[in-house]
């Protein structure tokens, strides 16, 4: 069951699209459903349907489709970094190594403490920054080197 919270954010978002319009939604649905629960399950996607009218399996291949969002918990700092050929030129492979190795997981996984989960993203359109990444799918964090990175997780983990 959505709370009323996510449904009154809905609601607000519903009054942008026509009426009978109302999966022109179901990216912010999901969006909020994270925001406040941290992931989407399975049973978030199904009252996500049925709040808009529209098949859960429509609601499932957009959650699917865009890294954007958690299908499993990812701790409460998830660090999504960008692969793609831009930031892979100046290095972003080298800054998934040492976020693997500063946090001890690999990628997918989440810290034993829950405070991170690392993942490979997709382009995060700000190539000029490379390399990049983004935390919690909020704040872009750019022009990368492991001091900077170190800097980050120390704020982070505060």
């Amino acid at each position: 069951m959505l709370s009323e919270q996510i449904q009154a954010k809905i609601n607000r978002e519903l009054k942008k699209y026509p009426a009978n319009q109302k999966q022109s939604a179901v990216m912010a649905a999901l969006r909020f459903v994270q925001d406040e629960k941290g992931w989407i399950s399975n049973d978030d996607m199904a009252d996500v349907a049925v709040y808009l009218s529209m098949p859960q399996m429509s609601v499932y291949e957009v959650a699917t489709f865009y890294n954007m969002y958690n299908l499993k918990p990812m701790g409460r700092h998830t660090l999504t970094v960008c692969t793609n050929l831009s930031c892979q030129l100046v290095g972003s492979d080298d800054i998934m190594h040492h976020i693997k190795n500063k946090l001890g997981i690999e990628s997918g996984e989440v810290t034993a403490d829950g405070k991170f989960g690392l993942r490979a993203g997709e382009c995060q359109n700000v190539c000029d920054e490379a390399p990049v990444l983004m935390v919690n799918n909020k704040k872009t964090c750019g022009r990368l080197t492991p001091a900077k990175l170190d800097q980050l997780l120390l704020e982070l983990n505060k």
